[in-house]
């Protein structure tokens, strides 16, 4: 069952971390005390908080109190901060979730009550403070792939993947990460090239939805692709030889090219290498 994945740390992860200059005092002096202290925060550390909290009965879908912690990155002597936003975040998974599967799916795993509550609290913040209506999370997820959308915002140049070390307890790491300015023009550039060459549909939308959300931060901010708890699932082999990004890039010059048997298959070998890691969710 698909909602299975939503409880396991199979998920890959879009981030966006902002100078410390775009938060309003006093959360930056907050942020400014967090990053000093040097507490590392992992995505290792999150997950095991949201597994915990689906452990008691009933579940605890969203967190009673946001997140206090942050992913620091420091980068030319600059401080960017990804807030967590956990609370938000589970906030509008739940709301996916309710469009996405059947009621006496979604019975058995949050009862009905359960996410009325939250629904209700989630209603209840929004109507809080006027900012509370239109925020958005610094992180985006999902489960058992990395959407074809995302890759579109990087280049093979920025691919980072470092594998598990031998005898080591260090995680292996496959991400990607670029200045926003980048992420924004290659968004915009391969938007241009699928409207010029596709009818409107969910590719188009999908990007178009990526686009407005990078909008909305600091144009100063680093972008991050990491493929999170996939690097569990996929073999070291296969991690050493996927170059997804290119496989968009060199989709996107083909149309833009008029060269539609090379566009497709590039996207053929992406959509080959996602399908089978999808797959591996309904092994035994």
């Amino acid at each position: 069952m698909g909602l299975s994945s939503v409880l396991v740390p199979y998920a890959s992860y879009l981030r966006v971390y902002e100078p410390l200059a775009a938060f309003p005092e006093p959360e930056r002096g907050r942020w400014y005390r967090y990053a000093a202290a040097g507490a590392e925060r992992t995505a290792q550390d999150e997950l095991r908080q949201s597994l915990a909290d689906l452990l008691p009965v009933p579940p605890v879908p969203v967190p009673v109190h946001e997140s206090p912690d942050a992913f620091v990155a420091v980068v030319d002597g600059v401080t960017h901060i990804c807030p967590w936003r956990t609370r938000l975040r589970g906030w509008l998974a739940l709301e996916e979730l309710t469009e996405e599967f059947p009621t006496a799916v979604l019975d058995a795993v949050l009862p009905k009550v359960v996410r009325e509550q939250a629904e209700a609290d989630f209603a209840a913040w929004r109507a809080e403070k006027p900012e509370n209506a239109d925020a958005r999370p610094w992180i985006r997820s999902a489960t058992w792939h990395v959407p074809v959308r995302w890759f579109t915002l990087f280049d093979d140049s920025e691919r980072e993947y470092e594998p598990a070390g031998a005898g080591e307890s260090k995680q292996p790491v496959m991400r990607y990460r670029t200045p926003m300015v980048q992420a924004r023009r290659r968004t915009a550039r391969g938007l241009r090239v699928l409207k010029d060459s596709l009818e409107e549909g969910a590719l188009i939308d999908g990007l178009v939805d990526v686009g407005r959300w990078l909008e909305e931060f600091h144009p100063r901010s680093l972008v991050e692709l990491d493929y999170g708890g996939l690097v569990h699932v996929i073999s070291p082999e296969r991690l050493a030889e996927d170059h997804s990004a290119t496989d968009v890039a060199d989709a996107l010059a083909a149309l833009r090219d008029g060269d539609g048997d090379r566009a497709g298959e590039a996207y053929e070998r992406l959509t080959d290498r996602w399908r089978a890691v999808r797959e591996l969710q309904y092994a035994s």
